[in-house]
Order: structure tokens, then sequence, then C-alpha cells
């Protein structure tokens, strides 16, 4: 079997997005990619987490390729691969559901980095993508998503906004690892949901000043980094 230990951290990373709550019956979907070998290991589309093993887990090439498994990849396939093609340093996508972040994204809204919780992850308001026009949605659906994704980016460090809201449609995350991408997509529920329970009690509250924000988020990340052990 190809890629043993990624499939479990891809499984793994998977039955965290149920740990959480970011989703619930087969919705949603982790997966990782293997740079040196250029082969992506995906969920396998509608099986139920509780069912789901390592070897159901399917092998895919950069290129959309089946290599390996015998279910049908994640319908979000060609997504995750045009993330992985376009952000050279990640190596792991998540892609929810989850409540918060969704209605954000279903609100047309970017999730305004208002506090220090969200600065300590996020360099930024989270970006919400324009709505996919008619032509972009009848085909090739899926990896015009990613394309989409990808335009949002443009002037961004994906590493450092390591998430982004579909517009009226939910949450994609990412990481260096799958494990990692999980995370990323659980804080991002989090702040989603402290910005919705702030904007409602202050629905004039004003994002987080640049110093502040540098100061988090830079404490956690980058070569000055403070946060933590050595």
């Amino acid at each position: 079997m190809l890629l043993e230990a990624l499939r479990q951290e891809v499984l793994d990373a998977n039955l965290e997005l149920v740990r959480q709550g970011l989703v619930i019956d087969t919705f949603g979907n982790a997966s990782g990619v293997d740079r040196a070998q250029g082969l992506v290991v995906i969920k396998p589309s509608g099986v139920a987490y509780d069912a789901m093993r390592a070897a159901d887990l399917v092998v895919t090439a950069l290129d959309g390729r089946i290599v390996e498994g015998s279910l049908r990849p994640s319908s979000d396939l060609d997504t995750h691969l045009e993330l992985y093609r376009a952000f050279p340093g990640i190596g792991g996508v998540v892609h929810t559901h989850s409540h918060f972040a969704t209605v954000w994204a279903q609100a047309r809204r970017s999730v305004p980095c208002l506090g220090t919780t969200h600065a300590d992850y996020f360099h930024g308001a989270i970006p919400l993508t324009d709505p996919m026009t008619a032509e972009e949605i009848a085909d090739a659906y899926e990896a015009n998503t990613g394309k989409v994704i990808v335009r949002a980016f443009e002037g961004i460090d994906p590493l450092e906004m390591p998430a982004v809201l579909v517009a009226n449609h939910g949450p994609f995350a990412w990481g260096k690892s799958p494990k990692q991408a999980a995370r990323h997509g659980f804080i991002l529920e989090e702040v989603a949901r402290m910005a919705f329970h702030a904007m409602t009690l202050n629905p004039s509250a004003e994002p987080i000043s640049s110093a502040l924000l540098d100061r988090h988020y830079y404490r956690k990340h980058g070569a000055k980094a403070t946060y933590g052990q050595a």
C-alpha cells in the first residue's frame, strides 16, 4: 500500500474534523500531499467517518490521475489539487461546513480580525472569494472553486493566512501537514464564532490595529517568534 504514513496522517486529520465538531454526516474532507513523489492522499467520497480506514483513502497524482484506491476520491479533489499546485509550501488541506465559518461565507463576509486570538493564527481578515460565475459553476466546478481561492490570494501569503471562505459555500484551511490543516480549520471556526458574537454585541466593532496584529502574529510565527519552547 502506497504512502502508509501519509495515509494515517490524513485519516487522523479527517477524524479530527469529526472530533472537533467541524463536520456532520459525510460532509467535509482532508487530504495530504507527498511533494517528493507528487502524490496526494484524500478521503473517499461519501464514506462515513466511523467506517473509514486508512486503506480506504485514495491516492492520486497532482494532475488528478488515480494512482491507488478502489473508491472514488472526494468530490472536492480538484479543489485540493488546485491549492497544492498554487501553494507549494502547504502539505495538507481540509474543507468543512463548520457552522460559524459557513455563516460568514453564506453572508459573503470576510471574518474581520477583531482581537488577538484571531491575530495569533491568521495575519488579518479571513479572505472571501468572489462569487463563482455561471460558467465557472457549469464547467469544472471543483477545479474552478480552487481557482477562485487562488485569485483571492493575490498579494497574500497562504502560509500567513492558512484559510479562506468560498462565497456561498464554506471554509477551506491548510497547513504544512494534514494535522496542522485540521487545527487551522478548528481555529478558524472558533474565531468566526467569536467575531459573529462580537459583531452582534457591537455592529460597529473595528478591526484590531496593525501594530497589535503584527505583535501577536509574529510572536508565534517567523524567525523571531518567541512563543512556546525552543
